[in-house]
């Protein structure tokens, strides 16, 4: 990707789902169009968006997780995929048995900790991302300005056990299956880069890199309509985090422990990014009014795109064809 672009394009005014709990970080539609996302507390929580502007939406509780919901990935039987901080990879039944199963809670010989992303192939191939094996979700800033590579990407078989697939990764973050399957793309979101794993062909088992220098911070993803990848920006380039990058690790490991010791981050206003099967960017939208923080995950359907964010206490909504 070229480091000289365009201005981004506004995103549409965005409408508000407001919930009672904060922290909706990913969000996917379900078969019957409605929207699933995982708050702070625990839930999960499903969402019927209104058909107009300014009419309410629906909000109900389908299950709990007994830890912290992060990504999601509904099943082609409908159940759901929750990569839970707290309590590894996870399934559960929205409209079935309370209560999930835990489809893997160690990797590599530890404990499994800050799942973050999950994709489900058509053979019930599970591939998950886990974000850092040094800092826990309440850390997660620290990670990014340590700046050692600790993620995982993960693939998990139908009756098998966890698998690393990649070490050393720049906190990873969202992960999406092309159409065909032939590759994944994991965001990195502490490199602002997407890497790309071939699942098929000359390449099978290689990785090389989809999309690099991005204009911010990618988070979450999912396939777009038009056959590419919609990405969160949880936040824009910064020079400042540039130059520490640039640094010694010692002096990166001083400033992740000062981090610790600050009040939280200021959140930046919502960004996404679509791009194209060869990593091209096909358009940047960005909140400039700052109707809604900290884009942590983004979906689409019918041409209505839905935002989560780790610090909201609601989920947006526009329309964007």
């Amino acid at each position: 990707m070229s480091r000289r672009r365009p201005a981004p394009d506004p995103l549409p005014r965005l409408h508000r789902v407001d919930l009672d709990a904060t922290g909706p970080e990913d969000v996917v539609f379900d078969h019957d169009g409605r929207v699933l996302a995982g708050v702070g507390d625990g839930r999960v929580l499903r969402m019927e968006l209104p058909g107009r502007p300014g009419e309410r939406a629906s909000v109900a509780e389908v299950g709990r997780t007994g830890g912290r919901p992060l990504g999601l990935e509904v099943l082609a039987d409908g159940r759901l995929l929750v990569c839970d901080a707290q309590r590894g990879l996870l399934r559960l039944d929205p409209d079935g048995v309370p209560g999930p199963d835990v489809l893997a809670d160690s990797v590599a010989g530890q404990p499994l900790r800050f799942c973050s992303n999950a994709a489900a192939a058509s053979d019930g191939t599970v591939y998950f991302t886990v974000s850092s094996r040094r800092y826990g979700l309440a850390d997660w800033p620290s990670d990014i300005v340590e700046h050692r590579p600790t993620g995982l990407l993960v693939r998990l078989t139908p009756g098998g056990e966890p698998e690393v697939l990649l070490d050393g990764l720049q906190f990873a973050n969202g992960v999406a299956l092309a159409p065909d399957e032939s590759f994944l793309v994991v965001a990195e979101t502490g490199a602002r880069r997407l890497t790309r794993w071939w699942l098929t062909g000359a390449a099978a088992g290689r990785h090389d890199t989809f999309a690099q220098d991005l204009p911010g911070f990618p988070d979450n993803m999912s396939r777009s309509p038009g056959g590419g990848f919609w990405v969160a920006l949880a936040g824009p380039r910064t020079p400042p985090l540039d130059w520490l990058h640039r640094t010694p690790s010692p002096v990166r490991r001083a400033a992740a422990a000062a981090l610790r010791l600050l009040p939280p981050l200021p959140a930046h206003a919502a960004g996404v990014v679509e791009l194209d099967l060869q990593g091209r960017l096909l358009r940047q939208l960005a909140d400039t009014g700052r109707q809604f923080r900290m884009a942590t995950g983004v979906a689409e359907r019918d041409g209505r795109l839905v935002l989560g964010s780790l610090v909201e206490d609601a989920v947006a909504w526009c329309d964007v064809r």
